[in-house]
């Protein structure tokens, strides 16, 4: 199987302000899908998808001021899964570990991340970014197994 991931609710684009902070929910789509859609480095105990050895990862997280600091999310993992309970929880955290950015930069309050399986072969993961004033940005992004 296959992992296809589609960006749902059109285009996105980033904007920022003068300080660099990001300025619209377009914006915030956009580092929440680049996020998500980057592949992030396997874990040492990760299993890799068909017994590969491909750990993947972003080229310039050498580069990072913390060693524990990557880009990207680990669910191109799951590209061989079943349709699991277990699987639906770690999609969950899969795609909950790179937007933990958000939280850390003050630029969200908290997050909501939930995966639920829709049909045979496609998994949906909801995004919700709360913000300091309590507004709410919703994504949903949808996973094929094929």
């Amino acid at each position: 199987m296959d992992v296809l991931l589609d960006v749902i609710g059109g285009e996105l684009d980033v904007a920022l302000d003068a300080a660099g902070d990001l300025q619209s929910d377009e914006g915030m789509r956009t580092a929440v899908a680049l996020s998500l859609l980057s592949d992030r480095r396997a874990l040492p105990d990760d299993e890799l998808p068909g017994g590969g050895t491909d750990r993947r990862g972003w080229w310039a997280d050498a580069l990072a001021d913390r060693q524990d600091d990557q880009f990207g999310s680990r669910l191109w993992l799951l590209g061989r899964e079943k349709d699991l309970e277990s699987v639906r929880d770690r999609a969950e955290t899969y795609a909950r570990e790179p937007l933990e950015w958000l939280l850390e930069d003050k630029v969200a309050a908290d997050l909501e991340v939930t995966a639920t399986t829709v049909s045979n072969d496609t998994l949906h993961i909801r995004v919700v970014v709360i913000r300091g004033d309590g507004s709410r940005l919703a994504e949903q992004f949808q996973y094929v197994w094929r």
